[in-house]
């Protein structure tokens, strides 16, 4: 199974969510449709950045990175009910180093 990683830049809270509620969404968005290999909230630049891995059904190539990002947009979707977004990227595993879809 292909294995890709979402990157998207939280740059605020909406009124009367709690911080964890942003990680939470995203999981459980991306989780409804693919197993979650691994999720993580990392600092860039001084702005929080949610990076999320996770695994593909394996078809044809293009055919899984039009999922992969796909996927990513409705989970960015979900997190935007609770938080304020950046930029999101998709990358996929490919030969040991992680290269842009």
């Amino acid at each position: 199974m292909p294995s890709f990683q979402t990157r998207l830049k939280i740059t605020g809270l909406r009124p009367g969510n709690a911080p964890e509620s942003v990680m939470d969404a995203a999981v459980e968005a991306l989780g409804t449709r693919h197993h979650v290999e691994s999720h993580q909230l990392q600092i860039a630049g001084g702005v929080p950045l949610l990076n999320l891995r996770f695994l593909v059904d394996a078809t044809e190539y293009s055919g899984e990175n039009r999922q992969a990002v796909e996927s990513a947009a409705m989970m960015r979707d979900a997190v935007e009910r609770v938080a304020l977004t950046g930029s999101l990227s998709v990358l996929r595993r490919s030969r040991g180093k992680w290269l842009p879809v």
